[in-house]
């Protein structure tokens, strides 16, 4: 249940639906993410604001960096590892429509298991850094 009401188009501000009419032209599509209708109830200038930051870093594409699955791929399993049920969810669909093959997401799954584990023993370990995984100072 969410702790803010979801904004519906006939209720949103002027400001809201211009970030709303935004990610709908981005995205090439007319349905607007619940986490979006939240973010404007609680804070239209966050939702301004996320939306800019969101969209310079999964949307435009920088000169030798992440390609769009990539990207979702890297985004979900961060979220798998906060525990965000929502954004699983939603960046599964994401990275899906990306692309994202059955034998990918497994892949992802495993890699996200092993990390978990091998970060909680070094963790528990208190493991130093080797010194040739350091970077040097310029």
């Amino acid at each position: 249940m969410a702790t803010v009401p979801l904004v519906s188009d006939a209720a949103a501000s002027p400001e809201v639906a211009a970030v709303f009419a935004d990610i709908r032209e981005t995205r090439g599509t007319e349905h607007i993410n619940n986490f979006w209708r939240a973010l404007a109830a609680a804070d239209p200038a966050l939702l301004a604001a996320t939306w800019a930051r969101l969209k310079a870093v999964m949307v435009e594409q920088r000169e030798g960096g992440l390609d769009p699955l990539t990207k979702e791929l890297v985004y979900l399993a961060v979220s798998m590892a906060n525990g965000c049920d929502y954004c699983i969810h939603s960046h599964t669909a994401a990275a899906r429509a990306k692309g994202a093959s059955a034998a990918q997401l497994a892949d992802l799954y495993a890699v996200l298991a092993m990390a978990v584990q091998t970060n909680a023993l070094v963790t528990a370990l208190g493991v130093p850094v080797d010194p040739g995984f350091q970077a040097e100072a310029d």
